[in-house]
């Protein structure tokens, strides 16, 4: 790999070993994907996918503290994946007992963070970038990220460049100041090479089109066209909310660190069919399409057909306007039916920083009245637990449903299981 001095340096120990061992670590990952250089890390913040105190992870705590006590501390600060564990989320004796064993080094683990260069106690959400939190890369800048969502968002919606960097590799990036240059952050590995040509008689459910997608082109670009016809040509809060969303979905149930939106997003605007590379696959994704790939999806529930005994909305994380219409359309179907509060226990999940200033509105009064419980938990951590598992849990989440035994159902579909609508 071609160093600059700067770089070569680093390496040859003149910072000190610890830091040089970080710049021969990621020399060694980039020349395993054909990097040949180091290109700096320019966005204002890092964001790091590792957020959970497991027991089990000794070699990241003895790691982490030899970068504190060598001073290798991150160039920029940090946000974090969400935290595993809320004591307000429905849990019985058994379920908590488990959680304060197997996530014991919680506690350790957020001290190590802080010395490291988190941003705040407030910064523990897989949707850094929302406006509340403030983490936003701005287009073209290159960031070392690895959660999946955040890394998919930021390349698409916002323009700016990162791969699908591993837990750890990103947090090194941000120390020594330079990562690899390869895959995503060139021209030639953002190209399409698949077009997706969505043509549905409605808006595709975000969360089966990003499946879809995700399922057919696994790690490769597409290039989505169609979808402007539902979306617009804006990128507003329900435009970036939805991409979010579809985004995720194509990250966790394929490994699409990249998509183009004909018409939406930042690079597809800007040079439109320029984007797609010669010989790309095309994928048409229509009604029916969408239906198969929705009724593939296994129910891998003991009993199939038991009453759900929790719902999770949010995986992503929630924005600010999607609780309110979340809050809205439940509190109108519950007064419709003359009730009160859900049949299901639900928990809704966003960053901290968007819950405050949610439950400065009137709709977190009327949410809670509802009997439903925020959180800025991680829902995926909360299920990944043998006890957990065993448990009938809905989501709207495909990338939930993907790594634990939730069931995927649609908004429309949660909205009447926990409001207790006859179907």
């Amino acid at each position: 790999m071609n160093l600059t001095a700067q770089q070569q340096a680093i390496l040859d120990g003149e910072k000190g070993e610890t830091l040089s061992r970080v710049m021969k670590t990621l020399i060694m990952y980039g020349e395993a994907f054909g990097a040949e250089k180091m290109v700096p890390v320019d966005s204002s913040y890092g964001h790091l996918v590792t957020s959970f105190g497991l027991s089990v992870l000794k070699p990241v705590y003895s790691l982490m503290d030899k970068l504190i006590d060598a001073g290798a501390l991150s160039k920029q600060q940090f946000s974090v994946d969400p935290q595993p564990l809320d004591k307000n989320v429905p849990a019985n004796l058994i379920q908590n007992l488990f959680f304060k064993i197997m996530y014991s080094k919680q506690d350790f683990y957020n001290e190590q963070l802080k010395k490291l260069g988190i941003i705040d106690s407030q910064s523990y959400t897989c949707t850094c970038y929302m406006d509340e939190v403030g983490n936003i890369p701005n287009k073209g800048e290159t960031l070392s990220w690895a959660e999946s969502s955040a890394v998919v968002y930021a390349n698409s919606v916002l323009g700016a460049r990162c791969n699908r960097n591993s837990g750890i590799i990103e947090l090194f990036g941000s120390i020594a100041g330079f990562v690899p240059y390869f895959g995503l952050l060139t021209d030639e590995g953002r190209k399409a090479t698949w077009i997706v040509d969505v043509k549905t008689s409605k808006k595709p459910e975000a969360q089966i089109l990003g499946s879809a997608i995700g399922m057919k082109v696994m790690e490769e670009v597409p290039f989505i066209k169609g979808l402007d016809a539902w979306l617009g040509h804006e990128l507003d809060q329900k435009a970036k909310d939805y991409l979010k969303d579809m985004g995720a979905a194509t990250a966790s149930n394929g490994a699409v660190g990249l998509f183009h939106a004909s018409g939406i997003t930042p690079e597809a605007k800007e040079k439109g069919e320029e984007l797609i590379a010669s010989g790309a696959k095309i994928y048409i994704i229509d009604d029916a399409e969408l239906e198969r790939v929705k009724s593939s999806y296994p129910c891998i529930w003991r009993d199939k057909g038991a009453k759900p005994k929790l719902a999770f909305i949010g995986c992503p994380h929630l924005s600010f306007d999607q609780l309110n219409d979340w809050t809205e359309k439940l509190v109108e179907s519950l007064s419709k039916q003359n009730k009160r509060s859900v049949a299901i226990p639900a928990v809704f999940t966003a960053a901290p920083k968007v819950l405050e200033r949610f439950n400065a509105t009137s709709n977190a009064k009327k949410l809670k009245e509802a009997g439903v419980t925020t959180s800025s938990i991680c829902p995926l951590m909360y299920m990944n637990n043998p006890l957990c598992g065993k448990m009938p849990v809905i989501t709207n989440s495909n990338k939930l449903r993907t790594y634990t035994s939730a069931k995927y159902q649609t908004d429309g579909e949660i909205l009447q299981a926990i409001a207790g609508e006859a179907i």
